[in-house]
Formats: C-alpha cells, sequence, structure tokens
C-alpha cells in the first residue's frame, strides 16, 4: 500500500496544522521534532522518522540531548541541517529549565498603575494613551503603547485595546493615559471614552481595573474616584 506524505494527510493530523490550531501541548513529542526536521526521506515520512530517531533513545528527551551530529546521521535524511536544528531547539529547552524565571510585577492598586507608568509618561510634551494587561492576580502580563498624539489630545481605538486583552488572555486590564498640561482632572472625553471601555471589556468578561491619568508628580484614577 502507497504512504501518503504528511502534506496528503487530513489537515488535523499534519502536526504543524495541529500545533496552530490545538497548541504545541496537543502533539506528541515525535510531532515536535517532525516540526523541526521538516520532511523525512524516501521510506518514511517526518513523523516516522521522528519517532524511529526516539525510539532508538528509549523515548527520553535528556538521552536524546546528548546527542552529537554524528549519532543523528545515523538516519537516512538527518543531515547536518536538521540534526542541528534539534540540537539547537534542545539546548534551549535546557537554557530555559536553568534561567530563573522574571518574576512579574504586580498591581493592587492605582499607585501602583502610576508608579509603573510614570517613567514612561510624565515627562511628555505630547499624550499617550496605553492599555495595561493584568492576569486574574494582577500580574502584568504587558503594557502597550496603543496611540500617540497631540499635546491636548490622543485617539484610542477600542477595538485594539480589547483585541490585545483577547489574545494576551489578559482577565483584567487598565487604561493609561498622560496629561502634559499637569492638570490630572478628566475631560469629557476621558470620562466618555472610559465608559465605552468599560463597557465592551464587560462583554468580553474582563474586568477594567482602572483608567489613570499620569501628570508629572501627581495622578487621576477613576477606579478610586468611584468613577468606574
Amino acid at each position: 500500500m502507497e504512504k501518503l506524505s504528511i502534506n496528503e494527510w487530513s489537515v488535523d493530523d499534519r502536526p504543524r496544522e495541529k500545533m496552530m490550531a490545538q497548541g504545541s501541548i496537543a502533539l506528541s513529542d515525535a510531532e515536535l521534532v517532525a516540526i523541526l526536521i521538516g520532511s523525512g526521506n524516501n521510506e518514511e515520512n517526518a513523523v516516522e522518522l521522528s519517532r524511529r530517531i526516539l525510539g532508538t533513545c528509549g523515548n527520553n528527551l535528556n538521552t536524546l540531548a546528548k546527542w552529537d551530529i554524528n549519532d543523528f546521521s545515523r538516519f537516512k535524511g538527518m543531515g547536518p541541517a536538521k540534526s542541528v536544528t534539534v540540537m539547537a531547539a534542545l539546548e534551549l529547552a535546557r537554557r530555559r529549565n536553568d534561567a530563573t524565571p522574571k518574576e512579574r510585577e504586580r498591581i493592587t492598586c492605582s499607585r501602583d498603575v502610576y508608579l509603573l507608568f510614570a517613567p514612561l509618561l510624565a515627562d511628555l510634551p505630547h499624550e499617550e494613551f496605553w492599555s495595561l494587561l493584568l492576569t486574574q492576580a494582577g500580574t502584568v502580563i504587558d503594557k502597550i503603547r496603543i496611540s500617540s498624539g497631540g499635546i491636548d489630545g490622543t485617539y484610542a481605538d477600542v477595538r485594539l485595546i480589547l483585541r490585545d486583552a483577547i489574545l494576551k488572555r489578559a482577565t483584567q486590564l487598565a487604561v493609561v493615559h498622560n496629561h502634559p498640561s499637569g492638570n490630572t482632572r478628566p475631560s469629557n472625553q476621558d470620562i466618555q471614552l472610559t465608559k465605552t471601555i468599560h463597557k465592551a471589556a464587560e462583554l468580553m468578561n474582563i474586568r477594567m481595573f482602572d483608567h489613570v491619568i499620569v501628570c508629572d508628580g501627581s495622578y487621576y484614577s477613576f477606579a478610586d474616584e468611584g468613577a468606574l
């Protein structure tokens, strides 16, 4: 019976497409290695070749990580380029395991937001609008500049704010902008924008933590003022 190449498999079974659809956790070790090597040989596809390679080392990734190019070259279709690609991936995995995880900042109140953004915004001669994406526990996922404007205003697209929050899997968000004038009081436009973002975030089951207006040495918090 003639074998099918990976490109002839069902889309749901192809390693790359499977990873994009279901995430890397859904793939076996052999499928992950197959993505790295890209192709097999005349007798076996990339997944079959990867299974045979792993079987030779007892399906133990720690053992595979000790292999050199000569070990990989025993297998038809494993030239220097493919071998080095697998070796590099395993070395990155080792370095990640050795690295000390960076402790993420945790936001608990409006002052935490201000202290995080004051170095970025307090001295600017123009307005900028940022979003701050948070986990359920309040740890920072990312801070993203949404727009940069003039002395007395900048435009913030609510769709961009929510898109980033969804893509980064944030369960809370805060928005932040500066007033170069030094006046911390929100404008009518600031108030209306806050209401719009708050309503849109609620629809996405994302909590709006705060909207903070940053000035040099002072700030305004919508949450503290009961305006959320």
